[in-house]
């Protein structure tokens, strides 16, 4: 038996314009239900924000999204989550650290770490931070 994690990305209004970044970063494909789509309109307003949805590309990358109704209570937080990021190259992990660095803030540059051949830490533009790195044998 195997039991897998996705995170969840939980946004207010910016669901799509983050599930369509995520995807022009990991390339894959996107699902997404509006609240209309699924006939669970509250809030005319709303009728067209992802109540679920998904990038799911073919390297490994996977994350949910949706917009949370204004009826629900919601405040992004400050270090509630991180999306922890890791490839097997440099290379590979260089070129997503680019893209995902587009409007982002760097916490941590991305560089050598004692612990690891390259490790950043970034809040993308929609606020999400990333911890990225590459994979290194564990030497405890």
């Amino acid at each position: 038996m195997s039991v897998k994690s996705v995170t969840h990305l939980n946004f207010r209004g910016d669901a799509r314009a983050a599930l369509e970044f995520y995807q022009s970063v990991f390339d894959g494909d996107i699902a997404a239900v509006t609240y209309e789509d699924a006939g669970n309109t509250q809030d005319p307003a709303e009728a067209d924000q992802v109540m679920w949805g998904q990038v799911v590309a073919d390297n490994g990358f996977h994350v949910m999204a949706y917009d949370v109704p204004s009826r629900t209570p919601w405040d992004r937080g400050e270090n509630s989550f991180f999306v922890s990021l890791r490839g097997e190259t440099t290379e590979e992990v260089t070129a997503y650290w680019e893209k995902l660095s587009v409007g982002a803030t760097i916490v941590q540059p991305l560089a050598s770490a004692q612990w690891a051949p390259l490790y950043g830490m970034l809040r993308d533009r929609f606020g999400v931070v990333w911890v990225v790195d590459v994979v290194s044998e564990y030497n405890g």
